[in-house]
């Protein structure tokens, strides 16, 4: 059975745990990307402390984590060579990672799915992410997922390819 829930205080380990194979598996891929610190456990906390940290579980076991917020995102307000789909209330996703046995699974899928889910309960028509240009998995998993490249967005550690999904028209 698949769990889709705020992350808690008790969750920080088991999060933690993900991040750091994240960080080692894109090391390893040769990516720079999570290489410089973050995400840390003080930004799992941020997210716990403002309700964006998300979990998802299978069999009572935690395989991924996510923040999802509704707050805007400022590296968004100016994106280059394209443009957002909409320009209506969105949901931004931000540190999405998959335990390492789920790699390659639908695991990262069915966290997309869940996160419509909440998008259509809470009336919002759209989804926004970000990726690094080398995360060629994460560009895979979007695209699987209809999304649609819209251009580019600078974050604080670098330019990134942005993505947007309608959910409803």
């Amino acid at each position: 059975m698949q769990i889709f829930r705020k992350t808690v205080l008790e969750d920080v380990a088991q999060v933690m745990k993900i991040i750091d194979k994240g960080k080692e598996y894109l090391k390893i891929s040769g990516l720079d990307q999570w290489q410089r610190g973050y995400p840390n456990e003080s930004a799992i906390l941020h997210d716990i402390e403002n309700g964006h940290g998300y979990v998802l579980e299978i069999g009572g076991k935690i395989v991924g984590t996510t923040a999802l917020s509704f707050d805007g995102e400022p590296c968004y307000d100016v994106i280059k060579e394209g443009k957002w789909l909409t320009e209506d209330k969105f949901l931004v996703i931000h540190r999405m990672a998959v335990a390492n046995e789920c790699r390659g699974s639908e695991t990262a899928s069915s966290m997309l799915k869940k996160i419509e889910e909440i998008c259509e309960k809470q009336g919002v028509n759209s989804i926004k992410i970000d990726t690094h240009a080398d995360n060629i998995a994460m560009q895979r998993l979007v695209a699987k997922n209809n999304f649609t490249y819209c251009g580019l967005v600078m974050l604080p550690d670098g330019e990134r390819l942005a993505y947007e999904k309608i959910i409803r028209e």
